[in-house]
């Protein structure tokens, strides 16, 4: 035992600076699908958290907002009011049981992740939850909807946008301040009136006015948006916009980060689109919007530069500019509303903006989480490989690596979010987040400046993954391969 330990050590030592010098680059692009960007002719934008990024303030903002019309139109006592927003609460990508009201986080094969399921502020053990759900699956019919949504019988709802994350921290608090006072609730009724309340925030302009009362204390300037674009339009590309944001809003702040000609870089602008619809809904016409935001009644028979756009389809818009297929590029943050019937139905290639992805690049660099990892990896090894060893001594050991191992994945959780982890994997697996990202996103990166970092004409390559059955087990990378223990490739008895 003292001489594997000694000889795992001094292989750590030596394997953690090798995987430091090969460190990951927090604004590259990646890819999930082989695409040349000399294909592409016509670029596509999001504006939300795709041209533009916005404070932490913003999230606070909707969070007290929501919680105010709880108050004072659905009646939630007013106690609830001492909860703040806390910023480091939840992750995207969450799954909520509208009907237990438990917020978790689930992987691509629809397994909860143990220690990761919270009711209310808290988490709820293990046991419980295996006792709820008859083990750890979520079962297809009870998981959420195309789009992320809870409808027509699934129980589970999907948080995708950035702007959820108020959503979240809100549905928990007010969950929290019922279960703490032992009052008895409906919590369905609850998750549908926080839903309610977060839809008024943006449907009733109270989040859009306060952005444009104080545009420099909820937008985060940035020339290289201005940037990008001009880069685009000087090597002759097309550009539009299709946003669900109002027109009056989407001019502020585009002024705000781009400038007062903003709209000289764009061939086409469509505001309040209401996407997912305008990708589906054939029978909503294009209506003008003028310069004091006046919706005009002209049939419209060309999408004109300059112009700006209200609703609309995205058959009419194909009909009127004849941009179709792989030659044009769409740039979103949700991965359902603005990426998927694009690549699904209409065969445009998408790129996808995670915002979250610099920061777990960063962490992911770091020697503690290095080192970490790499111990991990090294005991499941050994868990694998010594598995076959009956004796007491070995089962012994076996049952303290087991308890290490989970001790090391809760530290490597803690390194990205203490309660929910990384964006993109559980204990093992990928995220359902992550299928869906690997699904409907040809690439995907933090910000649209990555793009700054390549050329034009730039191919990107999916690295290629292995396969499970492409593979040497763990044990035989324990003794010929990445960890290449040669004493394991006898049989070891551990006194």
């Amino acid at each position: 035992k003292s001489h594997l330990f000694s000889y795992l050590n001094h292989t750590d030592k030596k394997l953690v600076p090798s995987i430091m010098s090969n460190m990951l680059n927090p604004d590259a692009i990646f890819s999930n699908n082989e695409m040349s960007l000399s294909d592409i002719e016509i670029y596509g934008f999001d504006y939300d958290y795709t041209l533009v990024f916005y404070s932490k303030h913003l999230h606070t903002l909707i969070f007290n907002a929501a919680r105010d019309l709880l108050i004072n139109e659905h009646r939630y006592p007013a106690e609830i009011r001492k909860y703040d927003y806390d910023p480091n609460f939840a992750i995207r990508g969450l799954h909520y049981d509208v009907h237990r009201a438990l917020l978790m986080k689930i992987d691509a094969f629809h397994y909860i992740q143990l220690g990761t399921v919270y009711r209310g502020l808290s988490v709820v053990p293990d046991e419980e939850v295996i006792a709820m759900y008859d083990g750890s699956h979520v079962p297809l019919e009870q998981m959420s909807d195309f789009y992320g949504k809870s409808s027509h019988g699934n129980t589970m709802k999907q948080f995708m946008d950035i702007f959820s994350l108020p959503e979240m921290t809100l549905l928990s608090c007010v969950n929290e301040y019922f279960l703490k006072n032992n009052i008895d609730y409906e919590p369905v009724h609850l998750y549908k009136d926080v839903k309610d309340s977060i839809r008024d925030v943006h449907i009733k302009g109270i989040m859009y006015r306060a952005i444009e009362a104080d545009i420099e204390k909820y937008i985060c300037y940035a020339e290289q948006t201005r940037a990008v674009l001009a880069k685009l339009a000087d090597h002759g590309k097309k550009m539009f916009l299709i946003t669900n944001s109002p027109s009056s809003f989407v001019d502020k702040g585009m002024k705000f980060i781009v400038g007062k000609d903003w709209r000289d870089l764009f061939d086409v602008v469509i505001v309040q689109a209401d996407k997912p619809n305008f990708f589906n809904d054939k029978r909503r016409p294009f209506r003008k919007v003028n310069e004091r935001g006046v919706l005009l009644w002209d049939k419209i028979h060309k999408l004109q530069k300059g112009q700006i756009y209200k609703q609309g389809n995205l058959y009419e818009f194909l009909k009127l500019t004849g941009w179709r297929g792989s030659k044009v590029l769409y740039f979103g943050d949700h991965i359902y509303s603005d990426l998927a019937d694009l690549t699904l139905k209409h065969g445009w290639r998408t790129g996808a903006i995670i915002p979250e992805l610099r920061s777990e690049i960063k962490i992911m660099n770091t020697e503690k989480y290095i080192q970490t990892m790499t111990w991990l990896q090294t005991l499941t090894g050994l868990l694998e490989h010594m598995q076959v060893h009956r004796d007491p001594d070995s089962q012994m050991i076996l049952e303290e690596w087991k308890k290490e191992r989970k001790e090391m994945r809760e530290m490597n959780r803690n390194f990205f979010n203490a309660q929910f982890g990384s964006l993109f994997r559980t204990d093992e697996n990928p995220t359902y987040f992550l299928r869906r990202l690997s699904r409907f996103a040809d690439i995907y990166m933090a910000s649209l400046s990555c793009l700054l970092n390549y050329e034009p004409d730039y191919t990107f390559y999916p690295r290629r993954t292995p396969l499970q059955h492409e593979l040497p087990g763990w044990s035989d990378q324990l003794c010929t391969g990445t960890f290449r223990i040669p004493f394991l490739q006898e049989t070891v008895q551990i006194k």
